[in-house]
């Protein structure tokens, strides 16, 4: 079992920065793909950014890609969300999701999920 503790979310203005961190718990954190999806109201849940159990490989999603970091640190169970360029359209849930060694884009890969923390970009 792997628990998912998400933090760092809040309320900044267009062009600002957050950076969002997951604390995990469990033995086998370095086995995992560790991912961030957001769901903004009335949006259907969007991949965000995704990281291999290595720390090398990383996925974006389009919308994020050049903006948004992730990154991890197996020694002390965490994964981060480098978050730069804030735009309004990035107001959403941000929840960070486990997959068993290997995960991509798809939210039905990933086994474990925090309960989120909100993230509110003003205009």
């Amino acid at each position: 079992q792997v628990h998912l503790v998400e933090s760092g979310g809040g309320l900044v203005q267009a062009g600002g920065s957050l950076r969002l961190s997951c604390a995990t718990s469990g033995p086998t954190f370095n086995t995992y793909t560790m991912g961030w999806f957001r769901q903004a109201p009335g949006k259907r849940r969007e991949f965000v950014a995704a990281i291999a159990w290595n720390g090398i490989t990383t996925y974006y999603g389009d919308s994020v890609k050049g903006r948004f970091t992730i990154s991890r640190d197996n020694a002390n169970n965490t994964v981060f969300l480098q978050m730069n360029s804030l735009k309004p359209e990035d107001t959403a849930i941000y929840s960070c999701a486990a997959a068993p060694l290997v995960g991509g884009r798809s939210p039905l890969e990933y086994r474990y999920w925090g309960q989120g923390t909100q993230v509110t970009v003003s205009s």
